[in-house]
Formats: C-alpha cells, sequence, structure tokens
C-alpha cells in the first residue's frame, strides 16, 4: 500500500480530493489546475494532508484520549462542552511534530519563500475539514484561519492551532447537531500566500441573492483591510448587487450599491505576539465604496466563470460562496477560497412559505430597524449578551425560544445561539457569522442595528420581522403574523397572463419565483418616498433656499455622490433596476412619478416647492406635473434613471407609463419633455403606456390609442372620477365600488376600442387583487394582462382558470376574439 502524503502543492489537488485535503483545499487545487485560462488570479500555496493530522495524533497518543474526553461529556451541558473542548484542545496544542512531517512542512514553506521571493514569505494558514460542503451541512467556519503568519516555527504553531480547533466548542456541537461522528472527520491546512488586502479591501461574494435564493445575482459584500472583520459582523461592509444574464451580455449590470459605515479595518500587526491588529479607517475611505465600478465587474465575472465551471462539474446548479481580496501593493484582484453555497441549493424551488404581518397598527409599535436576514418572524423575550465574554458563555441562563441580542456573535456561541427564535446584533452585515448561523438554523436575524442593546433590554418582548423587505423590523410586543404555504405545483396554467404589481424593489426577488408574466405596474413613487426620502426638487435648488437645515440634511443623505442630481438618479435607476432584473425578460412597466401635492410636501423640503391644493387628488399630480417649469428639472432626472437602467444597465424589458394625463394634447407636452431628455418612444424598443384612470382616457381611447403602445387601467382613480366620489371619504365609502356597472361599461368599451386600434390593453388596479368575480369579468371581455398585489396572486389565478375553463366548456369564441358587449348595447355613448 502507497504511503499517505503529508504535503501536497495546491496544484496537485482537485475537487476529488476533499477526503484527503478538505473541502476549501480541493476547490483552490480544482480552480489553479482549471481556471487560470479564464486570467482568474488564485494565490499558490501547500496544503498540508489530513494524513498528516492523523500522523500529528498517532504520534502523540492522543487518540483514545479525545475519544474519551468526548465519551465522557454532556455536549448539551455549556459548560461540559467548554471544558471538553478546553481539554482536547490543549493536548493538541502540547503535542510535537513527527520530525519527517516537520521536514516536509518546512521544505513546503521554503519553496513557497522561493517561488515569491521573499526570506519569509507572509501566508495564510487556513483549516479545511474534510466533512465540509458535503450536501447536508456546510461546516463552514468551523475551524480556525491565522494571517500574516511567517516563519518556520510560527507556520508550525499555527498548523497546530489549526488541528486543535477541529475540537472547537462549536465544531464539536455543530457535528452532534448533523450526527457526524468526531472521529470520521480529519482536518488538512491550507498554506496559502497572503495578499495584501491590508493595504487594500477584500469580502465575500455570493453567486445568488443569499436572502431570496434568487439565481441571477451576484451579491458582494466588501471592505478595507483583511476580510476577517466581515465574517465576524464587526463592520458593515459596502454591498454591490450584479445581474448575471445582462453581464453575460457585456452590459455594466451593476443594479445596487450600499455605501457601508467600515470604521475598522484589520492590517497587519508589527510584531509576531500580534500578526494583525484592528484600526479605525479614515474618514475619506470610509465614505466611499471599497470597489470600483470596473473591480466589481472583474469580480463579478469571475465568480460568474467559478459558478458555470462548478455547476458543469456537478451537473446541476452549483451555486458559490466566494472569498476575494484586492492587493494593495499591486492594485490586483484575487480570489483566496471558494465552495459551494448549502442553504438555498438544496431548497425546494416549487413551493415558498410566506410570513405576513398581521397587524395594522404595527408601525405605532417599531422599536428599530437593521438588515433582515432571511424571510421569517418570531416573537420572544430579550436576553442581551453585550459585554460578555466568550468563555463565560456556559454561565447564562439562554432559554429556548429567547430572542439574542448583542454587539456582534462569537463563532463560540453558535450551541447556544440555536436555541434562539432571533438573533439581533448592532454590526455585521448579510455575510456576517450571525447571518450565516442564522440561515443554517433556519431562524430570523437582524444584523447591523448600530444600537439594539442600547435600546433592548433582558426580558422585554418584541418581535423580530425579516418578512418585510431588506430592513429587518424589530417591534415591541408579541404582533400577530400568519404562515402561508404557496404550492406553484397546484397552480393551473391561465390562457390570460397574470403580471405582478410589485412596490417594493427590496421584495421583487422574492416574488420572482412566482409563475408570473411580468410586472404590471412598479411605482416611482415609493422608490423616492423610501429610498432618496427627499423632494427631488429640494435636491437640485436646496443651496438656493436659505434653508441651512435642510442643506445639512442633503449633504448628510447623498454622502458619496458629487451632487443631489446624481444621488437620485442612481437610487431611483438601483431601485427600478431591482425590479426589472427579478423578472427579465417579462415586461416591467414602470409608471413615472405620481405624488400628489400634499404628499410631497411633506417630504424635506417639499414645503418650498409644494402649494397647498384645496383638492390635490385631482390638482397637480401625474403629467401636469412633468412640463411644468416648477418641477420639469425633476421630472427630467426621472427619465435619466429609467434611460440608464434600459440602455446602460442593458434593462430593455422596462416599460414606461404616464400617470393621471388628462389630454392628448398633454401627452404630447410630456413626450416633448421625454425626448429632451433622451427618452423617445419606439427609440432603443421604448414602449410607452398610458394609464386609463380618468374618464377622459376611456371616452377619447381611439386619439390616445394612436399615440401610445398600450393601457393599463387603473381601477382606483376611475372609480372615484366615473362615481364623483372621494375614495379617501368614509362618507361616501359604502359607495365605492370598482363592479358599479358605469364603471364595468367603460372598462368593456376601453377594451373593445383597445382591440380595434391594435394596442395592448391591461389592468393593474387593486380591483382584480380584492375582488375574483372582477377579475373574471375581466377575462370576459378579453383583457389582455390582469396586474394584481402578490398576496392576491394564488387567488386571481385560480379565479382566471376557472372561467377560462367554463368559457371553453361553452366553447364559446376565443379568449382573443370574445367582446362582452351585453353592457354596450345599454348606452349609445360608447357605440362611437
Amino acid at each position: 500500500m502507497e504511503n499517505p502524503k503529508f504535503i501536497l502543492r495546491l496544484t496537485e489537488a482537485s475537487i476529488n480530493d476533499i477526503d484527503t485535503v478538505g473541502g476549501k483545499n480541493a476547490s483552490l487545487g480544482e480552480m489553479l489546475q482549471n481556471l487560470n485560462g479564464f486570467g482568474i488570479n488564485i494565490p499558490d500555496g501547500f496544503i498540508v494532508t489530513a494524513a498528516a493530522y492523523y500522523h500529528f495524533i498517532a504520534f502523540n497518543n492522543l487518540d483514545e484520549r479525545i475519544r474519551a474526553i468526548i465519551a465522557g461529556t454532556n455536549v448539551e451541558n455549556m459548560q461540559e462542552l467548554m471544558q471538553c473542548g478546553s481539554s482536547i484542545r490543549k493536548l493538541i496544542e502540547a503535542g510535537v511534530f513527527p520530525h519527517d512531517l516537520k521536514t516536509e512542512i518546512a521544505e513546503g514553506y521554503v519553496k513557497l519563500c522561493k517561488q515569491y521571493n521573499q526570506p519569509c514569505v507572509d501566508v495564510a494558514v487556513r483549516s479545511s475539514a474534510t466533512a465540509e460542503d458535503l450536501p447536508d451541512a456546510s461546516f463552514a467556519g468551523q475551524q480556525d484561519t491565522y494571517l500574516n503568519i511567517s516563519g518556520e516555527e510560527c507556520l508550525l504553531t499555527a498548523i497546530k492551532n489549526c488541528f486543535a480547533s477541529l475540537f472547537t466548542d462549536r465544531a464539536i456541537s455543530y457535528r452532534k447537531m448533523f450526527g457526524y461522528d468526531d472521529f470520521l472527520i480529519g482536518i488538512s491546512v491550507c498554506i496559502q500566500k497572503m495578499v495584501r488586502s491590508d493595504k487594500g479591501a477584500s469580502g465575500v461574494a455570493f453567486s445568488l441573492d443569499t436572502e431570496s435564493g434568487f439565481k441571477d445575482t451576484i451579491i458582494i459584500n466588501g471592505s478595507y483591510g483583511l476580510g476577517e472583520m466581515i465574517v465576524q459582523g464587526a463592520i458593515s461592509p459596502d454591498e454591490f448587487i450584479v445581474f448575471k444574464p445582462l453581464l453575460k451580455k457585456g452590459f455594466p449590470s451593476i443594479i445596487e450599491k450600499k455605501l457601508g459605515s467600515k470604521h475598522q479595518k484589520m492590517i497587519y500587526g508589527e510584531s509576531i505576539e500580534e500578526r494583525v491588529r484592528i484600526i479605525q479607517t479614515d474618514k475619506a475611505d470610509a465614505e466611499r465604496f471599497c470597489l470600483t465600478d470596473e473591480l466589481v465587474l472583474q469580480l463579478s465575472n469571475w465568480v460568474m466563470i467559478i459558478e458555470e465551471y462548478y455547476s458543469t462539474l456537478k451537473g446541476r446548479w452549483c451555486p458559490m460562496d466566494v472569498e476575494w481580496a484586492v492587493d494593495g501593493l499591486s492594485g490586483q484582484l484575487f480570489i483566496v477560497q471558494a465552495r459551494p453555497e448549502t442553504i438555498h441549493s438544496r431548497k425546494e424551488v416549487n413551493s415558498i412559505t410566506e410570513f405576513k404581518i398581521d397587524d395594522d397598527n404595527r408601525f405605532e409599535k417599531i422599536v428599530l430597524k437593521g438588515i433582515a436576514v432571511g424571510d421569517k418572524i418570531a416573537s420572544g423575550r430579550v436576553h442581551l449578551l453585550n459585554g460578555l465574554e466568550k468563555q463565560n458563555i456556559h454561565e447564562i441562563n439562554f432559554q429556548p425560544g429567547d430572542i439574542m441580542v448583542t454587539d456582534m456573535t462569537d463563532p463560540d456561541w453558535e450551541p447556544v445561539m440555536k436555541k434562539a427564535a432571533a438573533i439581533i446584533t448592532n454590526k455585521g452585515g448579510r455575510t456576517c457569522h450571525a447571518a450565516i448561523v442564522a440561515r443554517e438554523l433556519g431562524v430570523p436575524a437582524i444584523v447591523g442595528c448600530e444600537n439594539a442593546t442600547k435600546l433592548l433590554s433582558t426580558g422585554q418582548l418584541i418581535t423580530a420581522s425579516c418578512a418585510e423587505g431588506e430592513a429587518g423590523i424589530i417591534y415591541e410586543g408579541s404582533i400577530s403574523f400568519i404562515k402561508v404555504e404557496h404550492n406553484f405545483k397546484d397552480l393551473p396554467k391561465t390562457t390570460t397572463p397574470v403580471m405582478m404589481n410589485v412596490a417594493s424593489p427590496d421584495m421583487a426577488f422574492h416574488y420572482a419565483h412566482y409563475p408570473n408574466k411580468g410586472v404590471g405596474l412598479a411605482r416611482e413613487e415609493f422608490i423616492i418616498n423610501n429610498y432618496i426620502k427627499i423632494h427631488p426638487m429640494a435636491l437640485l435648488k436646496h443651496e438656493q433656499l436659505n434653508d441651512a437645515a435642510l442643506t445639512e440634511h442633503i449633504i448628510e443623505v447623498t454622502r458619496g455622490y458629487e451632487t443631489g442630481e446624481a444621488f437620485f438618479i442612481e437610487k431611483l435607476s438601483f431601485g427600478i433596476a431591482k425590479i426589472a432584473a427579478a423578472f427579465y425578460p417579462n415586461k416591467v412597466i414602470v409608471r413615472f412619478s405620481d405624488f400628489k401635492t400634499n404628499e410631497y410636501f411633506n417630504m424635506p423640503g417639499g414645503k418650498h416647492f409644494e402649494p397647498v391644493e384645496e383638492n390635490p387628488m385631482i390638482g397637480w399630480r401625474g403629467a401636469s406635473r412633468y412640463y411644468s417649469e416648477l418641477y420639469e428639472e425633476a421630472f427630467g432626472m426621472e427619465c435619466k434613471a429609467i434611460k440608464k437602467v434600459r440602455e446602460v444597465m442593458g434593462l430593455d424589458n422596462v416599460v414606461v407609463m404616464i400617470p393621471f394625463c388628462r389630454t392628448v394634447n398633454e401627452l404630447m407636452m410630456v413626450y416633448n419633455v421625454m425626448n429632451r431628455f433622451g427618452l423617445k418612444r419606439g427609440e432603443n424598443k421604448l414602449e410607452v403606456f398610458l394609464m386609463a384612470e380618468i374618464p377622459s382616457n376611456i371616452i377619447l381611447a381611439r386619439q390616445f390609442a394612436q399615440h401610445i403602445d398600450g393601457f393599463s387601467i387603473g381601477s382606483n382613480d376611475l372609480t372615484q372620477l366615473i362615481l364623483g366620489l372621494d375614495r379617501d371619504s368614509s362618507l361616501v365609502a359604502g359607495l365605492y365600488n370598482e363592479r358599479n356597472e358605469a364603471v364595468k361599461m367603460m372598462i368593456s368599451h376601453l377594451i373593445r376600442v383597445a382591440k380595434e386600434m391594435k394596442v395592448k390593453v391591461g389592468i393593474c388596479g387593486q380591483g382584480p387583487s380584492d375582488f375574483p368575480d372582477f377579475a373574471q369579468f375581466l377575462v370576459e371581455e378579453g383583457i389582455d394582462t390582469i396586474s394584481v398585489t402578490p398576496d392576491s396572486f394564488m387567488k386571481t389565478v385560480k379565479a382566471i382558470s376557472q372561467i377560462e375553463n367554463k368559457l371553453k366548456l361553452q366553447k364559446i369564441i376565443p379568449m382573443d376574439q370574445f367582446i362582452h358587449t351585453d353592457l354596450l348595447k345599454e348606452n349609445k355613448l360608447f357605440q362611437i
């Protein structure tokens, strides 16, 4: 039998060698052998194999002693677990290397020094367990990493510490949780040339959205310095999202950028005792992104190549979790680790579980917000762990169902974390330790809250909600919520395309899993109100207003942007792009802003630009603002944002829609302004829809149809204007009904005219979402598309299917030719 190898070059390992070199090392070797041709930089190094670990254990007669310690330990008891782990680690750390192994490690290090032309080359020493990246458990982060190691003696100590880290408290507990035998798992160690990211930047990247599992994005988290700060959750990193399908086509498809705080960074230490140290980040650096757009796109291309390679290798989609670093000396980008993602790649895609808050008064109970991890909701009592030393974790009386609240989590807390109903931290981002563990445990986590440990107290009853978008929200008390299971396999297919009304970009990736035909309504005002939060004209003109408080606020909000206009265009374009990417290549109909004066007035700076109107509902809103000299510049920013989304990012599935347009002449005036700002109907396949929500849109449908590509019925405003009532007035609320005969008569007429004029006609109002029988009426009329809110999607599809089946059984005229005329016969006005 051939003697096992103790040392391998990284280039000698492959994905088939996990049992010998562990998951991380096998992956690095695989990439070094096969991906160099794609220009992907990977630092070289060598591997101390699992055989070397077993040789070390045998040489020091540790096997039976370790078995005895574990056999006598109740790992569910925190104090016993800590004593067990500590005892085993001390045994290993006190061991000595066999002469042959020590010699081979020294020879491997000397060769690496010569390769990089350094007498004592600086290396990262990373553990790689032989159970890493198995189908049912990731084992990522269970063992230790040591950075900036140089010199033979320091290297040997780091390797020994890596061996010992196979028996950290968290690793022992984790193996117990997943049913793994402690003695069937070995450990290998990677000795890899350091990338000088202490003078540059580093981080992680996933080839899918880590919260929804959406396949077509790359999520990048990054910060200055060595990457441990991100993993630990010590800082809030920058975040970048890139859309893969259009990146493949050559578009710079960065669809979102979020600036993190990055107040600290980890750099090289100045002594053997202090290999790394943490310092404050320069304010100027903290206030700008750690990666240029060029590096974001280069990294994204590499991540995409790695994902495609592994997917081909495994014969199935294989999303990847990648660690990257930018060398501050050379400016070059490197991949330092890559492993298969193990959470969403195992999920069933044909069904989803949706959590919904069932409390209309919940907004009064908000305590604070952070970054949502997962999409669940949990209530429980706060257990503050702030200031707790990790060695004292066994002393706390943490009860199952408590909510853990801390500054940031420690890997050694994992045995306690698995008892938590939810996890809340002051620091961290979506790829920090707390987030990774929460996903694996299937509990909600809210990270990066900044002051959770100050605002929450032990024993306080709270609800942690991650079901409302990217913002995780913490409520006072126990908030009622419901859990809804959706199985898309059971959903019938319909002839009538069903689209979705999507308000929040944060929820777009979650809704992308629904079997829909695109977005029938994406409202710009939601993005402006929730992401920009400042009156558009105030962003442009605040310095002329002599309002020092407003200017100070705008400067703070637009930190990192050269101008208020650049801030508005980028924020709006990112919001639109995220929705457009989620549903690509299906159409996404984006409605230009339709704020009323009272709504705009309440935004910061709004009082300087908005008049007080008696009835804002029928006042200066929609199209009438766009060509007004009082608002035209702001509308121009909307046009520029759309142009960026469609022509720069490549999301040409975006269709624009003009709301509340009273006359054909007004439509032409809007077109003139759009043209001036680079948006021209028909150019680059740009389609323009008209919101049909005013009686004049229906009465003059033929005239309007000559200048548009489609109508979208806004049943909310149309109903109130046809019936002559204010839908916000409780005194006449009982009369408001989209199913009123007059409203249905108008809609029937519009559908008939649209068919005659060969333009599309759909509906995006609330009616079909609230009343399935109204949706059935629309199908009978032959409407082209129906767009509903996500919470009504399932019932509306079923209602549409029922009426379509009924119509087919009756063998009536095919759907696309069917015109219901009974209502028209009763009214001569519409027989024009």
